[in-house]
């Protein structure tokens, strides 16, 4: 008996811990099709609140108001494409869960790069400058110079 409970609690944990859908009855289009690009739409925008869920995951008021807001875009005739940019144009880029890419992002990625490949440069260049510096020894007046520092016979 014992086993058996304690199958179920776990059970019941597992199946808490799996993510619903917030999207309410209310919101649902009655076009099948319809309402599945709305799905695939809601599944790309990142919840304000959350920021780390999608607004098709999210129990926030911001999320529902976009979810609606996305409905209605799509009922108005808007294609997919004009549905996101009119939600970036309203919330930004970083409404979008998967950023477009453009020469900013770009450079956002490549800026610790470029600074790696800029140190390990500068490094190596040092290395071979130390080395080299090392190789070359005294010449004859600096030898001069310092065995009379020290006081030796030359």
């Amino acid at each position: 008996m014992r086993l058996r409970t304690a199958f179920l609690l776990t059970g019941l944990w597992l199946a808490s811990a799996v993510p619903g859908l917030a999207v309410q009855p209310d919101e649902i289009l009655a076009d099948p099709a319809m309402e599945t690009r709305a799905r695939q739409l809601s599944a790309q925008l990142r919840c304000m609140v959350c920021q780390n869920q999608s607004i098709d995951d999210s129990d926030a008021d911001l999320a529902r108001d976009l979810r609606i807001l996305v409905r209605d875009r799509l009922k108005a005739g808007d294609s997919d494409g004009a549905v996101l940019d009119y939600v970036v144009s309203r919330y930004g880029e970083f409404v979008l869960l998967k950023p477009r890419w453009n020469w900013r992002n770009a450079a956002l990625w490549a800026t610790p790069v470029v600074i790696l490949v800029l140190g390990a440069s500068f490094l190596l260049a040092s290395a071979h400058q130390r080395k080299a510096a090392k190789s070359q020894g005294l010449n004859a007046d600096e030898r001069t110079r310092l065995d009379e520092i020290l006081g030796r016979d030359a």
